[in-house]
């Protein structure tokens, strides 16, 4: 077998997609821009973490009504860890460092009417509790 890379329909098109809605996500998350977020989340989604569950509006609210990693010189180093594409669904694995956190987020992506967006957010710090 060789290593040659293969495309089925959409798939290079879909990824690249994926890929620039979770770069909108770390951009938007880095300064606070909730209309830049707000574009690229399912209004019904939910945020989900350890003991914790908030609506997109409440969400929305709390990045709305703090300082920004970019005001507060913080470094942009997220990444995403793993990207999986299935047809019209889609999983990222990203590394977001906030503040004094270092989340491992989860989203989750489904592609309506030919447009992709954030339906899920499940994060978690992996920091050690002290």
């Amino acid at each position: 077998m060789n290593n040659e890379k293969i495309t089925l329909g959409n798939a290079t098109r879909d990824i690249d997609a994926v890929t620039a809605i979770v770069h909108s996500y770390f951009d938007g998350l880095h300064h606070g821009d909730i209309t830049k977020l707000n574009d690229i989340f399912h209004p019904d989604t939910w945020l989900k973490a350890p003991g914790s569950r908030r609506s997109l509006t409440q969400w929305l609210n709390d990045v709305e009504n703090r300082e920004t990693p970019a005001q507060l010189n913080k470094p942009f180093d997220f990444k995403i860890l793993a990207l999986d594409v299935v047809q019209d669904q889609a999983m990222v694995k990203i590394y977001c460092p906030l503040f004094d956190f270092h989340y491992i987020d989860f989203l989750g992506l489904l592609k309506e009417k030919g447009q992709w967006r954030i339906v899920t957010k499940m994060y978690t710090d992996t920091q050690e509790q002290q």
